[in-house]
């Protein structure tokens, strides 16, 4: 019997869902729009209709009676109150959304300590204390991927990565002290289990929708950026994730935690290991900047990657870093302008290149391994010849992601529930 195992991803603008063999081959996929279901992205229950309709097309033509487990990761710092039912009782604070009370920030940055990830207008920890002055009658306050498991099994349980900033402290597996001082009421957080555990059965009438067997299990799920992680196939200590976008993330697979509040360095405790990593501001939006999509793929044609330029460009769009140099005040470095546009666009490719081995390097100083592979993500994954200038400068040849989509990373977190 081969055993299926299913992740589903929910991401800014709707649900994906994965399913997988016990090979870790996909077997089916499925996506829905939250716009398909309702207008309010605050909404939870168009957070569940789209996990429901992507889940539905993912199963739709594999032996249903074969899933073994279900896996669940949410965008990290949405939350919700909800009543002992889990009825949400508000519109949800989404991961972006900023918390405005100024005494509320002013009591967790005096209060937290300086490597927790609960500090900032966007944390769980202030989200959990708006709800908790704003909500009367809440009996818990969760994470996006918490609710959503929830209405798959009846129990609104956490994991870890969700859960981080929040305030949740995955060295003595608690929520530390320090909330209480500020005033959070650590009866309203939910309990946490590390990511890919196995925490309940799935709902009767819930198996019977979707066809599923009552054995199914819920297991403990993450962030879509973890998800995404674990999807490339990185998993041993030293296996690094580069995702280019607008802006670039470094992550890299440690045996210790790494923290620097300073440059915004966190680690996220997942299957045995630690996923440390920073965001800079430099990456695609600085190409943007100067170039079109069309020129840039005209024009990195006509680069000539055996040789470097060496201007030492830092490419930014605009004053200010977060790491691995933290200086809200630092200036880009785009001069001195080649004449030729081909030569411009390498000299942005040399400095973005250049950040990526400072970041590596960053990480290393604070205790993270020596960088030993790099798979890349993200829309300058497709750009070759960006590839093959970052190659020569971390010195390593890349590896290719067995995936980017989350839900296949929460589908192999399923599966090592189920297994464990």
């Amino acid at each position: 019997m081969n055993d299926i195992f299913i992740g589903i991803d929910h991401g800014t603008s709707g649900a994906r869902a994965t399913a997988i063999d016990s090979q870790n081959h996909i077997i089916g996929e499925g996506k829905s729009r939250l716009a398909d279901h309702r207008a309010d992205p605050r909404d939870p229950c168009a957070w569940y209709a789209a996990a429901a309709t992507a889940l539905a097309i993912a199963i739709k033509n594999i032996k249903r009676q074969n899933v073994r487990a279900i896996a669940i990761d949410g965008t990290s710092g949405s939350m919700l109150p909800i009543d002992i039912n889990g009825k949400p009782l508000a519109p949800a604070l989404m991961y972006n959304d900023p918390c405005q009370n100024l005494d509320i920030l002013e009591k967790i940055a005096h209060t937290a300590p300086l490597n927790s990830a609960a500090h900032g207008a966007t944390s769980g920890a202030a989200k959990v204390m708006f709800f908790q002055a704003a909500v009367p009658l809440t009996y818990k306050i969760v994470h996006q991927a918490d609710w959503i498991a929830g209405q798959f099994c009846g129990i609104y349980a956490s994991d870890d990565n969700n859960a981080l900033k929040t305030g949740f402290d995955s060295m003595s597996r608690s929520w530390p002290d320090w909330m209480e001082s500020v005033g959070i009421d650590r009866n309203l957080l939910p309990d946490v289990n590390e990511p890919g555990t196995v925490f309940a059965p799935i709902f009767s009438d819930v198996a019977a929708k979707f066809d599923l067997p009552l054995s199914t299990k819920i297991v403990s799920g993450t962030t879509d950026g973890c998800a995404a992680f674990l999807s490339t196939g990185a998993s041993k200590p030293g296996d690094g994730v580069t995702s280019i976008g607008t802006t670039m993330i470094i992550k890299i697979i440690s045996e210790t935690p790494i923290f620097d509040a300073s440059s915004g360095v966190y680690s996220h405790k997942i299957l045995g290991n630690w996923l440390a990593g920073g965001a800079s501001n430099t990456g695609g939006g600085v190409l943007l900047d100067y170039f079109s999509m069309e020129e840039i793929s005209l024009l990195s044609r006509q680069i000539d990657t055996t040789e470097k330029l060496g201007l030492e460009y830092y490419p930014l769009s605009k004053p200010g870093e977060r790491f691995p140099i933290s200086d809200p005040n630092l200036k880009p470095v785009l001069f001195p302008r080649p004449e030729n546009n081909a030569d411009f666009l390498k000299a942005i490719f040399e400095g973005i290149a250049g950040v990526e081995r400072l970041a590596y390097g960053k990480l290393n100083s604070l205790g993270a391994p020596s960088l030993s592979t790099i798979r890349t993500v993200g829309g300058a994954a497709k750009n070759d010849t960006l590839t093959k200038i970052r190659e020569h400068c971390l010195g390593i040849k890349g590896s290719r992601p067995i995936h980017e989509e989350a839900a296949y990373g929460t589908a192999l977190l399923a599966k090592h529930g189920f297994q464990k």
